[in-house]
C-alpha cells in the first residue's frame, strides 16, 4: 500500500497488487461528495430514513462523509458496509481525513469511531447514524435488507471484472426499495447494459474531475 496525495489535498492509497487507486488522484474527497453524497445521498430528498449498501468500504472516506451528513443534516442512516479485505488500521491512520474540515472536530471523531467499530455486528455511533461493517465478498453476500441507496465502489471492471456481473446487479436490485437509487464512478458500455438488463433506470451524470461521466441507475 502506497500513500498518494490527490489533486484536492486528500490521501489515497495504491495497491500495486491490482496497480489501482482507492480513489481519484484528481481528489479523493471530491469524487466521493460528487459520485455518492450529491449524486445519491442528496438525490434523495424526501427521505429522512435511508438504507445505505457501500460496495467497497476500502477508507471509510464515503462512510465518513455520509456520517457527517446524518449529524449536520438530521438524517436516520442504517449503513452497511462490504469489505472482503479491510485495510489494516495503521494505514488507515496515514490518511488526512480528520483535517480536511478543520476546524470543525466532528469529521475527525467519526472517522476514529468508524474504523474503531467492530466488523460484522452493528454499532451505534450516532442516533442518526447505525453502522454494519460486513467482512465478506460480494460474489456470495445475499444481501437481506430493504436498502434506498447502494453505493457501488468496487475497483474498477477492468481489475475485478468478477463484481460487475449480471448475476451482481440483479442481486443488488431485487434488494432495493421501490424508487432506491445505485450510485457508481463507472460508465462503461458493459455496466450500462448490465444494470439496463437488471432493471435499472439508468442516467448518466456530469463527472467529477478527471472523469467526463458517471451513472446513477433507479429502481
Amino acid at each position: 500500500m502506497q500513500l498518494v496525495v490527490t489533486g484536492d489535498g486528500s490521501y489515497t492509497f495504491y495497491l500495486p497488487a491490482l496497480k489501482e487507486h482507492y480513489h481519484s488522484t484528481f481528489g479523493a474527497l471530491t469524487e466521493s461528495m460528487h459520485v455518492f453524497i450529491k449524486s445519491g445521498l442528496l438525490y434523495l430528498p424526501e427521505k429522512k430514513e435511508i438504507g445505505v449498501l457501500e460496495i467497497g468500504f476500502g477508507t471509510g472516506l464515503n462512510a465518513l462523509l455520509t456520517f457527517r451528513a446524518a449529524v449536520n443534516q438530521g438524517y436516520e442512516i442504517v449503513y452497511h458496509a462490504l469489505e472482503k479485505y479491510p485495510i489494516d488500521p495503521r494505514e488507515i491512520k496515514d490518511l488526512n481525513y480528520q483535517s480536511l474540515f478543520a476546524p470543525d472536530p466532528l469529521p475527525g471523531e467519526l472517522f476514529d469511531s468508524i474504523h474503531e467499530a467492530p466488523w460484522n455486528t452493528t454499532t451505534v455511533l450516532h442516533p442518526g447514524f447505525l453502522l454494519h461493517k460486513i467482512q465478506a465478498d460480494l460474489l456470495t453476500f445475499q444481501p437481506d435488507f430493504p436498502y434506498d441507496l447502494i453505493y457501488f465502489d468496487a475497483f474498477a471492471p477492468d481489475k475485478q471484472p468478477e463484481l460487475w456481473s449480471a448475476e451482481i446487479f440483479e442481486r443488488l436490485y431485487r434488494c432495493l426499495n421501490p424508487g432506491g437509487v445505485l450510485t457508481t464512478y463507472s460508465v462503461k458500455g458493459t455496466v450500462k447494459r448490465l444494470l439496463k438488463a437488471a432493471g435499472f433506470q439508468i442516467e448518466k451524470l456530469p463527472g467529477p474531475p478527471g472523469k467526463r461521466e458517471i451513472l446513477r441507475g433507479i429502481k
